[in-house]
């Protein structure tokens, strides 16, 4: 599996949302990406990539198309 899929995969799992729907989502648009699927989200992203978020980050990581900006700043290739 490659990086753009274990990304998408999260947020399929955690936010339960269809593959179609990825690129347009953003935080608090859909009632599962709340607070808690938003840390859910950040810690199922950190420990697939092995990467830790700064918190400023975690609160910039408004949307799937910015976690994937975010996510480059670590080194990882999406």
């Amino acid at each position: 599996m490659n990086n753009l899929e274990k990304y998408n995969k999260a947020f399929m799992e955690i936010l339960n949302v269809a593959e179609l729907d990825l690129e347009s989502l953003e935080y608090q648009k859909i009632s599962a990406w709340d607070s808690v699927g938003h840390m859910q989200l950040i810690a199922a992203l950190e420990d697939i990539f092995d990467i830790m978020f700064d918190t400023d980050d975690i609160i910039d990581f408004s949307s799937y198309v910015k976690g994937k900006e975010l996510i480059a700043k670590y080194g990882v290739t999406i």
